[in-house]
């Protein structure tokens, strides 16, 4: 579990030096892959889910 936790931070910081440097490439879109899958993993996958869940329910909710 730590190495899949360390992977994952680790990852996740390549992923937003990626992103704010601009154009992502393809090497970096395998990056943010790889980060996803690897979260898919951990035990924070219920609370981001849920997390996503309840911003979709409630951008859902809201009328013009």
């Amino acid at each position: 579990m730590a190495i899949s936790i360390s992977l994952v931070l680790l990852l996740l910081v390549l992923a937003v030096i990626f992103l704010r440097n601009g154009g992502l490439k393809m090497s970096h879109a395998v990056v943010c892959a790889l980060l996803g899958f690897f979260l898919a993993g951990t035990s924070m996958a219920p609370t981001i889910h849920e997390g996503i869940a309840a911003t979709a329910d409630v951008v859902g909710n809201l009328r013009p």
